[in-house]
């Protein structure tokens, strides 16, 4: 098939386009390298330096008849968001209408697009938590994601687009960004192996769903020739708390750093685990990688970056 990865150059969709074009597939790669790298875009796809709002992708689709569009550009900062729910919107929002307006002038069959478990849901009412729990986002950020779902919906509705929504946990592995406010695992991997200490922000009890990326990898795979137009959750029903998450590292990289505490961060969700029982019963997907397994991999992969900088 013919394949449209946005955010491809980024931590999760560039594994997913490694994937696609291992499995033979005409992957082409929209990115504004905004957030992501050039390094991170596989060679054997093609590769389109623009962003999901620019009116010059009418053009592209017109001329690739994609089959499926695997969307996970997005602007992804919860703070900032809150900072500036406009710029949030504009991206999350207006950007993803601009390529379903496209979708549906060339016919695309497919649409699969990367939500968010914890955001959407808010304070959960329940643990962990299923595609039917209520969905009370308290952010910018998870009101868009939500949002496109809607849109989604309508499209579908409207013009017979087919779509698939994967509503993702906590996802962690290689190639995760260290330098933004999101992604502890990637931050304290990076911290630790320097040498510098991390500060854990409050008392580290908050919990999330920690999932690996190349779990992820495997479920959008299955999900590509989905038909039922839905939504799947993707966790691993597993609570882990952020101390627990240094320890694990600091084990692995085995320098001996003690957990030091810091303020909490404001509004910061204290509980989030999702349930992927639905995935599980559709497509027989789990993840079979321990958490420990892959907090492995991702310290090797930093690692190896590490050296080749010095």
């Amino acid at each position: 098939m013919k394949i449209l990865v946005t955010g491809g150059a980024g931590f999760i969709a560039s594994h997913i386009a490694d994937a696609l074009v291992n499995e033979g597939h005409n992957v082409f790669i929209v990115d504004n390298l905004s957030t992501g790298f050039r390094r991170n875009i596989n060679p054997k796809a093609a590769f389109i330096e623009a962003d999901i709002r620019d009116e010059a992708l009418k053009a592209v689709f017109e001329k690739e008849n994609f089959d499926v569009v695997i969307h996970h550009a997005a602007q992804m900062d919860v703070r900032r968001s809150v900072a500036d729910p406009s710029y949030d919107a504009n991206v999350n929002i207006l950007g993803t209408i601009n390529l379903l307006q496209n979708c549906v002038r060339t016919k695309v069959k497919k649409f699969m697009f990367a939500s968010t478990g914890g955001a959407v849901y808010g304070d959960q009412k329940y643990f962990p938590a299923d595609e039917n729990h209520p969905t009370n986002p308290l952010s910018p950020y998870g009101i868009s994601k939500l949002s496109v779902e809607k849109y989604l919906f309508f499209y579908k509705a409207q013009y017979d687009l087919n779509y698939t929504i994967l509503r993702y946990a906590n996802i962690y592995g290689p190639r995760q960004n260290p330098f933004g406010e999101a992604g502890v695992v990637a931050i304290f991997s990076t911290r630790l192996l320097h040498g510098e200490q991390p500060v854990i922000n409050g008392t580290g009890e908050q919990t999330r769903d920690y999932v690996y990326v190349g779990d992820v990898v495997k479920a959008n795979l299955l999900a590509l020739n989905d038909t039922r137009s839905d939504i799947y959750n993707i966790g691993t029903a597993k609570e882990t708390n952020v101390n627990e998450i240094f320890n694990l590292l600091n084990s692995i990289i085995g320098n001996g750093q003690h957990e030091k505490h810091g303020p909490p961060a404001a509004g910061e969700q204290m509980r989030s685990v999702i349930t992927s029982d639905k995935l599980y019963k559709t497509f027989n997907w789990k993840p079979s990688t321990t958490l420990r397994e892959g907090l492995e991999n991702t310290v090797s992969f930093f690692s190896e970056r590490l050296k080749v900088k010095s």
